[in-house]
C-alpha cells in the first residue's frame, strides 16, 4: 500500500469542514479590511528565497526543498509567503499603482524539510497579509490588530501579543556589533550553527532552538538598548496606536524573529492553552523595509504577518471552541424502483439549486438501510419516494426529529422545506445540543433554552 510522505496529512471529514469555516472567517475579516487576496506559485527560483530569507537562516539552510528540473534551473518549493509576494509585487509593477499602500493576504501550502513533529510538518498550510508601500506606524498597528482579531473572531481568548523593534539600519548595526563583542568571548559553549552565525549574522544566534536555555545566551544585550531616537520614537507611535485599537501587548525585547529581512517592529502572538506545549506562538511578523529594494525592485517600506494553519486549528481544538461546522443534510430522498430513483434525481438537482442541502441514495441500498444512511447523515426531513404518490404529484415528508409526516404538493416542496427549516432553527435557539427547555451552560446564547453565561 502506497502511504502519505513523512510530515504530509491528509485533511478530510469534520477536519476539513473546520479548516473551511477558518477560510471562511479570514476571508470575510480580510474583505473588511480591504485586503485583496493574492496567490503565487508553489515553487520559484532559488535564488529568490536566499536572496530574500536569507543565507543564515535555517528555512535556508537546512530545510528549503532545492531541485534542479529538466531545464537545470534551479528552483526550491516555497518555505514561506512574503519572498513570492514581493516577488510579484515587483514582476507586476504593483508599486504603479496610483492606489497605495498595495494590501494583499495569501493561503496557501508551504513546504519545509524538517524533523515533523507536533504543530510542524513538511507540507504545511500557511496563511498571511502584507502592506507594501507604507512605513506609517499605523500600518505596523493595523498588521497586528488584524491578526488578533481573526483569532477573537474564530474563538480564542488566551492569546497573548509580544512586540519588539530591531530599529532602522543603524540601530541594527549598533545591535550587531555588541552581540558580536558579547559572544565572542563565549562561542565556543554554543553550537556550531552559532559558531558560524558569529560570522555572518549574529542576531540569528538569539533565535537558536539549541542553546535555547544557555544562560550566555539568556543575558545577551538587548535590542531597545541600541536604538536610535529615530528608532525609539516610530516604536513608541506603534505602541500608541495599539492603545488607540484597545489590543492588549507586552514589550518583549527577546524576539529577533527567525528571517533576515526584518526591521523595525516584531511581533509574535503567543496562544496560552492548556496541552498546546511550550512552543506555543501561533503567528508572528514585522516590517521589513528593505526586501523589495533587496530583490531588485524600488525603496518600499513593507510590514505583514503570517500564521500555520495546522497550529491554529490545533489551538482551537484545545480551546474546545464551539464552531458552526454543518454536519447534516436538510432532506434526504431515498426510493425503490428505476422511476422512483429517476423522481430522485429530479428532486435533488432542483433542490439543491434553491439552496438545500439534499442527498439521496447512490449505492442500491435498500429502505431498511437508507433510513439508516439519513439517520448518520442527520437528516432533517427524509422522504420516501412512492410511485402512487409521484403520480398523484404529491410527496410524503417525515421530520425526523419529531416523526411527523405530512402529504404535500411537489409544486409545494421548495416553499414547504424553506417554511420548516426556518421553524426549525427558531425552535433550536442555538446549536449547543441540549435538548430541555432550561439548561445550565455556557454557551452565551441568548435562546429559547434559557442559557446562562
Amino acid at each position: 500500500m502506497i502511504q502519505k510522505q513523512k510530515g504530509c496529512n491528509d485533511i478530510f471529514g469534520r477536519e476539513a469542514k473546520i479548516w473551511k469555516y477558518v477560510d471562511s472567517v479570514i476571508d470575510a475579516l480580510m474583505e473588511k479590511y480591504n485586503y485583496t487576496y493574492i496567490r503565487t506559485p508553489i515553487f520559484e527560483a532559488t535564488e529568490l528565497f536566499h536572496r530574500g530569507i536569507g543565507d543564515t537562516t535555517d528555512i535556508v539552510t537546512k530545510e528549503s526543498y532545492d531541485f534542479e528540473d529538466k531545464g537545470g534551473r534551479k528552483i526550491t518549493l516555497r518555505p514561506e509567503g512574503t519572498a513570492g509576494v514581493v516577488r510579484s509585487y515587483i514582476e507586476n509593477k504593483m508599486y504603479g499603482d496610483p492606489n497605495q499602500p498595495v494590501k494583499v493576504y495569501y493561503n496557501g501550502t508551504m513546504y519545509r524539510y524538517e524533523r515533523p513533529q507536533s504543530g510542524r510538518d513538511r507540507e504545511l498550510t500557511q496563511f498571511g497579509m502584507e502592506i507594501l508601500g507604507s512605513d506609517d506606524p499605523l500600518t505596523d498597528a493595523e498588521i497586528i490588530s488584524l491578526a488578533v482579531n481573526i483569532y477573537k473572531v474564530l474563538g480564542l481568548k488566551e492569546i497573548k501579543v509580544n512586540i519588539n523593534t530591531l530599529g532602522d539600519t543603524e540601530s541594527r548595526n549598533n545591535y550587531r556589533e555588541a552581540l558580536i563583542k558579547y559572544f565572542k568571548p563565549h562561542i565556543k559553549d554554543f553550537c556550531e550553527d552559532c559558531q558560524e552565525r558569529l560570522k555572518k549574522n549574529p542576531l540569528r544566534i538569539l533565535d537558536c532552538k539549541v542553546d535555547a536555555e544557555n544562560k550566555i545566551l539568556k543575558e545577551a544585550p538587548k535590542t531597545l538598548d541600541y536604538l536610535n531616537e529615530e528608532s525609539r520614537d516610530r516604536f513608541e507611535k506603534v505602541q500608541e496606536y495599539l492603545d488607540i485599537m484597545q489590543i492588549n501587548y507586552e514589550i518583549n525585547p527577546n524576539i529577533v524573529r527567525g528571517l533576515d529581512y526584518y526591521n523595525h517592529t516584531v511581533f509574535e502572538i503567543e496562544a496560552n492553552i492548556e496541552g498546546f506545549g511550550s512552543n506555543n506562538v501561533i503567528g508572528g511578523g514585522g516590517r521589513y523595509n528593505g526586501l523589495v529594494k533587496q530583490l531588485d525592485g524600488p525603496d518600499t517600506p513593507c510590514v505583514g504577518f503570517a500564521c500555520g494553519f495546522g497550529r491554529l486549528v490545533k489551538a482551537l481544538e484545545l480551546e474546545k471552541v464551539k464552531m458552526p461546522i454543518v454536519e447534516d443534510v436538510d432532506l434526504f430522498l431515498m426510493y425503490v424502483n428505476e422511476d422512483e430513483k429517476k423522481n430522485a434525481a429530479y428532486l435533488t438537482q432542483e433542490l439543491r439549486l434553491a439552496g438545500f442541502v439534499v442527498d439521496t441514495e447512490y449505492t442500491g441500498r435498500g429502505l431498511k438501510a437508507q433510513f439508516k444512511q439519513a439517520d448518520r447523515l442527520n437528516a432533517k426531513f427524509i422522504a420516501v419516494l412512492n410511485s402512487e404518490d409521484l403520480n398523484n404529484n404529491e410527496i410524503k415528508i417525515k421530520n425526523n426529529k419529531t416523526k411527523d409526516e405530512e402529504l404535500i404538493s411537489l409544486d409545494a416542496l421548495i416553499y414547504y422545506l424553506d417554511e420548516q427549516l426556518n421553524t426549525m432553527d427558531i425552535d433550536d435557539g442555538c446549536d449547543c445540543g441540549c435538548e430541555n427547555d432550561e439548561h445550565d451552560c455556557e454557551c452565551g446564547h441568548d435562546c429559547k433554552c434559557n442559557h446562562k453565561e
